[in-house]
């Protein structure tokens, strides 16, 4: 896939995120959790388009790392915040869904970039 696939999917996701959010906080009334989810999933595609003007190899990498790392992190939310009946089922298996899309290419970019590297 290209890397502007991963840019549209991370945008697509953070939409996914905020729409979450407002849910969440006008539905649920749930402020903490939601809140952290909402800054994890939408720095996602932030460092993405930061990534795109790295000053070299080792920043565009680095900064795809970290947006690996806010991937993580908003699995991490998305699992406690289904887990404690926040979201349902049918929620969860979807923005999981595409959690998972986004860590399998933002894993393939950066394993290809550091193979490029050497």
């Amino acid at each position: 896939m290209k890397e502007n696939d991963v840019k549209e999917k991370s945008f697509d996701f953070a939409l996914r995120i905020v729409k979450l959010y407002k849910y969440l906080s006008e539905e649920k009334k749930e402020y903490v959790l939601s809140k952290q989810l909402l800054r994890s999933g939408t720095s996602v595609g932030a460092l993405i388009r930061e990534s795109e003007q790295a000053e070299s190899k080792a920043d565009f990498i680095h900064k795809l790392a970290i947006s690996l790392k806010e991937v993580n992190e908003s699995e991490y939310w998305i699992e406690l915040l289904f887990h404690s009946e926040f979201i349902d089922e049918k929620s969860y298996n979807s923005i999981l869904s595409d959690l998972k899309e986004l860590l399998k290419l933002l894993t393939s970019i950066i394993k290809t970039s550091k193979k490029i590297d050497n």
